[in-house]
């Protein structure tokens, strides 16, 4: 199998009065890139996707397989005028992805008509119904309930190959992730690979920085790494 890898060097992206600067490289496995509203999270999602084109350096996206990005808002992705095509015109098997996404029965219903939530579970099992290189989520927590959050993180971990990017505020249900990056005044900082990046980790969820002021480093960033740390002797 190909080496994977996106590396940005030197990138910058200007909006208006606004810009991030970007360096670093994104290999195989899973990352996870936090920030404030309005920091770029957004942005730096299309630089990688190569949707956006940067003002200055370059972005370089070594893939030999399909990428992906999934936006926030899942409506921005609909072509289909009920669930049984969209799901085909993901080339995804209806019958699998609507019992996956708790709509199993609905197959004749126009996708607009789904609530947030529901429309947010069929694009995001539409997705993950398929093998990519490079997957990218940008707030892909939002407008799930907590079992759907937990039911995502299980998927997320079984992605074996490829490389995985989340941006997202979540803050109480995160999958394991292999390095942590965060955009902060205007730039992009690797916080480096767990459990070590915890310790750099700025928007580190409160229960993380509670742990760590009481020694209990954990191992990583799920549920039941968080558990492990707080139940650790």
């Amino acid at each position: 199998m190909p080496f994977l890898k996106v590396s940005l060097s030197g990138v910058r992206a200007v909006r208006g009065s606004w810009s991030l600067s970007a360096q670093g490289l994104f290999e195989e496995g899973i990352h996870l890139v936090s920030g404030d509203v309005g920091s770029g999270k957004s942005t730096l999602a299309l630089l990688l996707a190569g949707l956006f084109p940067p003002a200055a350096g370059t972005v370089e996206r070594e893939a030999s397989g399909p990428s992906m990005i999934v936006f926030q808002f899942p409506e921005f992705h609909i072509t289909g005028p009920d669930l049984e095509r969209e799901c085909r015109a993901w080339d995804v098997d209806p019958a699998t992805v609507l019992a996956a996404a708790g709509l199993a029965g609905r197959e004749r219903m126009d996708p607009l008509r789904l609530s947030r939530g529901e429309l947010k579970r069929l694009i995001l099992w539409c997705v993950l119904a398929k093998d990519h290189d490079l997957l990218i989520l940008d707030e892909p927590f939002s407008s799930l309930d907590g079992e759907e959050k937990e039911r995502l993180c299980t998927a997320l971990a079984g992605r074996k190959q490829g490389i995985t990017i989340l941006f997202t505020h979540e803050q109480t249900c995160l999958p394991r992730v292999d390095r942590i990056w965060e955009i902060q005044g205007g730039e992009l900082h690797d916080r480096g690979r767990l459990p070590s990046a915890l310790g750099h980790w700025d928007h580190a969820p409160a229960v993380v920085k509670e742990l760590i002021a009481r020694g209990r480093v954990p191992a990583n960033i799920s549920q039941a790494d968080l558990l492990e740390a707080a139940c650790r002797i």
